[in-house]
């Protein structure tokens, strides 16, 4: 099972709708973060080591998870390139993220 992390800055909108969204997959394990000081929720050493994928919201995210936890960075980094326009689980952003995610995440047959 794979393990897929998903960042933003605050982990308020986009992040954590990424998560909730995904997070019924039987085929991964989702946890989302933020990389702002000032989250409820940061992301850490221990997620970042944790995480096979990792799907930032913006080429910004990649660059701080690059600089500040290049010791524990194991994971492919990819950039969904999804904008701070969206309200937590927007159906937009749900559309937006599947259709980002498609080449990632292969769709499930029916009844899995």
């Amino acid at each position: 099972m794979k393990r897929v992390l998903f960042v933003c800055s605050q982990n308020r909108l986009r992040s954590p709708t990424a998560e909730q969204h995904f997070a019924a997959r039987p085929d991964i394990e989702v946890d989302s973060a933020g990389t702002n000081h000032d989250v409820e929720n940061p992301l850490t050493d221990e997620l970042v080591a944790w995480a096979d994928l990792i799907f930032a919201m913006e080429r910004q995210h990649r660059s701080k998870i690059q600089k500040r936890f290049r010791r524990a960075l194991r994971a492919r980094i990819i950039v969904l390139d999804i904008p701070d326009e969206y309200d937590f689980m927007d159906p937009g952003l749900i559309r937006l993220l599947d259709a980002r995610m498609a080449r990632y995440l292969p769709s499930l047959p029916v009844g899995a």
